[in-house]
């Protein structure tokens, strides 16, 4: 697996579309300029006003107050896991182009922002003219949020609210548009979406909006014969020792990792597509076949899951790809390996189908049931294995 720095990336570097014969174009963000360019097909930043240094005692106190008795909310309460985001330049600009290039989405409407952060989402709707913005943040740094938006001066514009979206009551009936960054690794994991979809039951106005309103997970298979043997075949003997125990167990969790596109063995294939604005929150577990080509002779160790995410609303369509063949983000691939390494050959096929559910004692984790089948001329196998995202 090769290794990437998500924050060491060519400023000038146009983002790749990699296609899936879909009849639409996308335009993806540069990182440094608000041109855009276009791209066809549709795969599957935040600049930010932090406190002054002064205030920094009391954003260590923000850290230190909190407990780890709900560890979702309780990560989103430190800073390292907000610099990262932000600094996603792919994720960040594309929602700032989409508030401030169309901005008759967002003027004059009352907008909910769904796990707000350091409520750069909102500061941005506020800049694009909301009449009012409400950003629900339920970790500790929803303190530091209030800070800034005093910061900037928006304060009359948006009201930050601390507390579960589940929870909270909103001093609104109704709100005109919902936006939020809810994705996680495999798109589903942390099961953020469900909030949204809570908020946009409760709260959204006939007609309103949410962004984003598409997302699609996507399946290919990669090479990658080194990693795997350094990181799972690695348990098979360790200083003359058999671990292969812990061996079975590495091979259940998927690997969050950036995959070099020179990997890719096959072509990608679409899952799944969520209609953000539609679906309902038993449409996030699903089972999809599928059916990967192989584009060379090559060796097949791990299936690569990735996803894309679409702004269809706007006056031209926005969006991103988290795929291997884009600009990295944050998200990087979900990397699950095989028990077997397939021997495969230009133009076979591999076989299967991933049923996806959240877990039933932990709905924030994802369990994948992956079954695959490779008839070839030099692999004949067929398995089932069980991935747990946790």
């Amino acid at each position: 697996m090769t290794k990437k720095n998500n924050n060491n990336i060519e400023e000038e570097e146009e983002f790749v579309s990699f296609g899936h014969n879909l009849n639409t174009k996308i335009r993806f963000e540069d990182a440094d300029e608000d041109e855009v360019t276009e791209g066809s097909g549709l795969e599957a930043g935040q600049d930010e006003s932090m406190c002054e240094a002064e205030e920094s005692n009391d954003a260590a106190e923000v850290t230190d107050d909190t407990t780890s008795a709900d560890y979702y909310f309780d990560s989103y309460s430190h800073f390292g896991i907000h610099e990262e985001m932000l600094k996603d330049v792919v994720r960040t600009k594309t929602y700032q182009n989409v508030i401030y290039q169309n901005k008759f989405l967002i003027k004059d409407k009352i907008v909910l922002d769904v796990g707000a952060g350091t409520g750069i989402l909102s500061l941005f709707c506020a800049k694009a003219g909301a009449k009012h913005v409400y950003a629900v943040e339920c970790s500790q740094m929803a303190d530091m949020a209030k800070e800034i938006v005093k910061a900037n001066g928006f304060s009359d514009v948006i009201t930050v609210l601390k507390g579960k979206i589940e929870e909270i009551e909103l001093p609104t009936p109704k709100v005109d548009v919902i936006i939020s960054e809810w994705m996680g690794y495999f798109l589903l994991f942390e099961n953020m979406l469900d909030s949204v979809l809570y908020a946009r039951n409760k709260w959204l106005v006939d007609g309103g909006i949410v962004l984003p309103d598409k997302a699609s997970l996507f399946l290919t298979a990669i090479e990658d014969s080194e990693y795997k043997e350094d990181k799972i075949e690695f348990w098979n003997s360790v200083y003359g020792f058999d671990m292969s125990c812990i061996k079975k167990k590495a091979m259940m969790e998927p690997l969050v990792d950036t995959v070099d596109q020179n990997q890719i063995v096959t072509d990608s294939k679409l899952l799944k597509t969520m209609d953000i604005s539609k679906m309902s929150s038993g449409d996030a577990s699903f089972t999809a076949p599928f059916k990967l080509v192989a584009q060379r002779n090559d060796y097949i160790h791990a299936l690569v899951a990735y996803f894309d995410v679409s702004f269809t609303m706007c006056h031209k369509l926005l969006g991103f790809s988290t795929g291997p063949r884009s600009r990295a983000t944050h998200w990087k691939q979900t990397v699950m390996y095989l028990e077997d390494v397939l021997t495969i050959c230009e133009g076979e096929t591999i076989t299967g189908s991933m049923s996806v559910s959240y877990n039933k004692k932990n709905p924030r984790d994802v369990d994948i049931k992956l079954s695959y089948s490779l008839n070839g001329q030099h692999s004949k196998v067929s398995r089932t294995q069980h991935y747990k995202m946790r």
